[in-house]
């Protein structure tokens, strides 16, 4: 039998689902591998990754076509790992402090790539991570990555919310992210904060349901949601 106070902690539980490149940390993953592969290479994938960014091409469109081009073996995505660390946004250690004291769970959702994010994610004390795994062969070439990864297909962040939602049964949900694809979880969430620390976007500035430019700004606004 739960006691009391269990059973209010579990009705009070909250998700904060928060985008990871250009968010949790300043750089973009796919095109730090690309930078690898010189700068025609990365000019392309940049060029690409922005597209998908502001809205103007489906996820669909450039998420394996970008990988083609790059080719990445294991050991550079997981160098990636070191990066996202390395260019951390500055206030997310203390204010994911004080997010998680009151009461918010904090889950990485991500179109980029599982094997790089985890050590972010460890770093941040984030146990969860919903993104993109890569798939390579012994000698850590790369083959693919999963098929059924949501966030390498439009809307997949919302198919991540739905999911999370019907594991957690959360009091509130959450979103924050620079991107289009965070922006379009509105409505599968109860608010949308747009992310402008690092690109500031015009469709998810004038879109989201409020608009920060570093997370330090989180806690009080979530305070107001509770």
């Amino acid at each position: 039998m739960r006691l009391a106070g269990e059973n209010c902690a579990v009705i009070h539980n909250k998700l904060l689902l928060l985008d990871c490149d250009s968010t949790l940390s300043a750089i973009e993953g796919i095109d730090e591998l690309a930078r690898m592969r010189g700068a025609a290479t990365f000019a392309a994938v940049e060029s690409m990754t922005r597209a998908a960014m502001e809205g103007g091409t489906a996820m669909e469109e450039i998420f394996a076509r970008r990988l083609e081009l790059i080719q990445p073996r294991l050991e550079e995505v997981e160098a990636i790992g070191a990066l996202y660390i390395a260019h951390i946004e500055p206030t997310a250690l203390s204010a994911l402090q004080k997010i998680r004291e009151a009461g918010w769970t904090p889950i990485i959702v991500s179109g980029g790539f599982t094997q790089a994010i985890r050590p972010l994610a460890a770093h941040l004390e984030i146990d969860r991570v919903e993104a993109v795994v890569l798939e390579f062969d012994r000698s850590g070439l790369f083959t693919g990555f999963a098929a059924d990864s949501p966030t390498a297909r439009t809307r997949g962040k919302n198919e991540v919310a739905h999911r999370l939602k019907r594991e957690f049964a959360p009091h509130k949900t959450v979103m924050v992210g620079d991107g289009a694809s965070d922006l379009e979880v509105q409505g599968d969430v109860d608010f949308v904060v747009g992310f402008g620390g690092y690109a500031v976007r015009e469709r998810v500035k004038l879109g989201a349901d409020a608009f920060i430019s570093r997370l330090s700004e989180l806690p009080a606004l979530l305070h107001k949601w509770s």
